[in-house]
């Protein structure tokens, strides 16, 4: 069903209010969606959540690569609330509509997670170069001041991006249609509905895009190829293999957010079609967020043996 903007305002004004376009015209598959997406957030929300308070509260684990595993799973708790109860609403509701100001407040808080989980997953990969490759060095040179320092600047630089990009995009015109093409206020689909050629702004858009995607990634990139080589020449096989095991829960967690980041953003104009692109971003908004607990408790017996502490002392006190 395509909602005309006249049920908003008058067409001869900017557009100040947005609506999200229906899944689906049949209630059953969006009923069927709404549970999926509802059962996959609350999942997120407990495996993050648990992470977090477990790291906080188990001292054997207050050390730099669970404090950087803790902001990781406080930036995929923010990051999922930014879009996650909009969505939902959205599946389930008439009451579609969204306001430009909620539209891009929406948007900012959406782009600072993505961005900051952008930066701590190269200090993370940093944090594991300096482990493998400077293990004599490491409690000196990763100290509590440097990790604060680098968590701050995920943090601040998602921060800077988030407000850049949302003046930018929202200082542009909008005179309809007011109906967004996706389940949330994302770059692409809110530039689609500005006045005029928008092909700067798109080009301006994606540059950024590249440059906070693929820094990070290449800061990784730079920091495994140490460890490799590092892995490659000690002459133990279980010291290799311990090394490697370290790094393999971190590996599959930027494997599968770069890998749908970059599927998203980076793709060609023209490969971009509104079924895929809902797709992917159910992939990236619910589906990443939910495996991320899931790939650090199951790979890692410290995080799982705290895990077990925090859930056994929370039953004996409510017990």
């Amino acid at each position: 069903m395509n909602l005309s903007c006249s049920q908003w305002q008058d067409n001869s004004e900017p557009v100040k209010h947005f609506a999200f376009a229906k899944f689906s015209a049949a209630a059953e598959q969006c009923l069927l969606l709404f549970t999926l997406i509802l059962l996959m957030f609350l999942a997120s929300l407990t495996g993050n959540a648990l992470i977090a308070l477990a790291i906080c509260t188990n001292p054997t684990l207050h050390t730099p690569m669970y404090f950087f595993l803790a902001n990781l799973s406080l930036l995929e708790i923010g990051y999922t609330c930014s879009v996650i109860p909009k969505m939902l609403q959205s599946l389930v509701s008439e009451a579609r509509g969204i306001s430009r100001e909620g539209c891009a407040t929406q948007m900012f808080f959406f782009t600072l997670f993505a961005i900051s989980e952008c930066c701590l997953l190269a200090a993370m990969a940093f944090d594991r170069y300096m482990a493998i490759c400077s293990p004599l060095h490491y409690a000196t040179r990763m100290s509590r001041g440097l990790c604060a320092q680098l968590a701050v600047a995920s943090w601040a630089v998602g921060c800077v991006v988030g407000l850049g990009q949302t003046n930018y995009i929202f200082s542009l015109n909008f005179c309809g249609p007011c109906e967004i093409d996706h389940f949330f206020c994302d770059l692409p689909p809110i530039l689609a509905l500005a006045c005029g050629d928008t092909s700067h702004n798109e080009a301006a858009v994606f540059v950024v895009a590249v440059l906070c995607i693929s820094s990070p990634f290449l800061l990784i990139i730079a920091s495994y190829g140490r460890i490799l080589a590092a892995v490659l020449i000690m002459p133990s096989p279980e010291g290799r293999w311990k090394a490697l095991s370290t790094c393999s829960s971190h590996l599959l967690v930027v494997t599968l957010f770069y890998g749908s980041g970059s599927v998203t953003y980076l793709r060609p104009k023209a490969s971009h079609s509104p079924g895929t692109d809902k797709l992917l971003a159910l992939f990236y908004t619910v589906v990443t967020s939910m495996l991320n607990p899931i790939i650090y408790s199951l790979r890692n017996k410290e995080v799982k043996a705290a895990l077990w502490r925090t859930l056994w002392k929370k039953a004996l006190t409510h017990g």
